[in-house]
């Protein structure tokens, strides 16, 4: 009360409306002074007491329109604006991952199987799948680009004759998780693939002439990922299938690479002697030969993100290297520089090991540190393959070891979850379910 008296005009004692209306009337003056000093005070008394009463900015907010209409002359401070509803994807989301490999083809060319899985998956709270959709020189989803490279005789279809890499997207929507279709071949070929046999003038080599190597895929040929006609290929070809189907993202692996005995080709030793001024170096190991291939495939990564980008620009770019300095060292891979350079939005290093304190040091190394500061960062765990079981302890152990980390996990692959091991199916997917036990949404744009 003793506010209001401040306020009030002098003499304000003698104006009664029971007596003197017609007193206070004539003198508007004081009248509207008086009515000023009334509103003055009402609205700071909303001012303090309703942010007190509601407790939040958003309350604080709605309520100002209103003292604005009481007091149009007052200035108002600036609200911002509500985030747009497309707004970007969280770059740290945590990442819980499968990949479908050619080995669950015939789960994932099923529609009813398929449908069956990704539920399976949802209720055990994983939120993304990396189904392969390039491997062995082909196509998992009909391809113009495929067909004019003259590398496709066949179209791959499911059960029902339905496009699988659309039918899978569609039915993982369905079930809340993220679909980023895998390149997993990248510049792999096999040497008897049309791919191959049709373009050889895109293969490298090593100093002594020799095209292929023995890698876990078998015997493999190598695209020249510094061949302009190779790059247009492969770009093409992400781009069909960023351009064709409503995926989340598009992942390369550690194919997407080049072994350091390759590159002695006519091609590149021509390109290397133009702009070194000098032959290329005999030793595969050189520095500087190294950072050459290297950067040229940094280079070209640069340029494969921003066409995809262009295309859909909240496409998640995602990469699963080996460890850092074996990608470099070996496959002249630099994915720590690539996410320097914003090139990658999501990581997951492959990390496939028996030994717990080999894990434990691999996956506390600095660089992963690093780049899970930046973005979204996983570690792939082995569950299995066709014929090495691996006990679901192991599993569990290095789970566990990447969650106290911060970090995210991307199985290899789907059939090894629970198909292969030393436990029954039931049990594994318990395991699975503990680990998982709260849910972990991941949230994509629609662009």
């Amino acid at each position: 009360m003793q506010l209001i008296k401040s306020f009030m005009p002098k003499g304000w004692q003698k104006y009664s409306l029971s007596h003197n209306f017609r007193q206070l009337w004539r003198s508007r003056k004081q009248f509207l002074s008086f009515l000023f000093s009334v509103t003055f005070v009402t609205t700071l008394i909303l001012h303090n007491a309703i942010p007190a009463l509601l407790g939040n900015d958003r309350a604080i907010a709605q309520t100002k329109p209103q003292i604005k209409l009481l007091v149009p002359q007052l200035k108002q401070p600036v609200i911002p604006p509500s985030p747009p509803i497309n707004q970007p994807v969280d770059k740290r989301q945590e990442i819980r991952g499968v990949w479908l490999t050619s080995n669950d083809f015939t789960m994932f060319s099923d529609r009813k199987q398929l449908g069956e899985a990704l539920q399976q998956l949802k209720q055990l709270n994983f939120n993304t799948i990396y189904p392969v959709v390039w491997n062995s020189g082909y196509v998992m989803y009909p391809s113009t680009v495929a067909k004019d490279a003259g590398i496709q005789p066949f179209v791959y279809r499911g059960d029902r004759g339905q496009d699988i890499v659309a039918d899978i997207i569609a039915q993982a929507h369905q079930n809340n998780l993220l679909v980023m279709p895998w390149f997993e071949f990248g510049f792999m070929a096999p040497p008897t693939s049309e791919l191959a046999v049709t373009h050889p003038d895109w293969l490298t080599q090593e100093r002594d002439g020799d095209k292929t190597s023995v890698t876990a895929a078998g015997e493999v040929a190598w695209l020249n990922p510094f061949h302009p006609e190779v790059q247009k290929f492969l770009t093409e070809l992400v781009l069909e299938a960023v351009s064709n189907y409503d995926l989340d993202g598009i992942q390369f692996d550690d194919h997407t690479s080049l072994p350091k005995t390759f590159g002695y080709d006519r091609y590149t030793l021509n390109l290397y002697r133009q702009e070194m001024k000098e032959e290329a170096p005999a030793d595969p190991n050189d520095s500087d030969w190294v950072r050459w291939r290297a950067n040229k495939i940094t280079a070209f990564m640069a340029r494969l993100n921003k066409a995809v980008k262009q295309r859909k620009p909240n496409a998640i770019f995602s990469v699963s290297p080996n460890y850092y300095e074996f990608a470099y060292k070996q496959q002249l891979q630099d994915w720590l520089g690539w996410v320097r350079q914003n090139i990658v939005d999501e990581l997951i290093v492959q990390v496939y090991r028996t030994d717990l304190d080999d894990f434990r040091s691999q996956v506390s190394r600095p660089e992963i540190v690093e780049v899970q500061n930046k973005i979204s960062t996983g570690i792939g765990v082995l569950s299995g393959l066709r014929n090495s079981n691996v006990p679901m302890s192991r599993v569990y152990s290095q789970v566990i070891t990447a969650q106290e980390r911060g970090l995210g996990i991307s199985f290899f692959y789907y059939k090894s979850l629970w198909g292969y091991g030393p436990e029954s199916a039931s049990d594994r997917q318990k395991e699975i379910q503990y680990l998982f036990r709260n849910p972990a949404p991941r949230l994509a744009n629609t662009n």
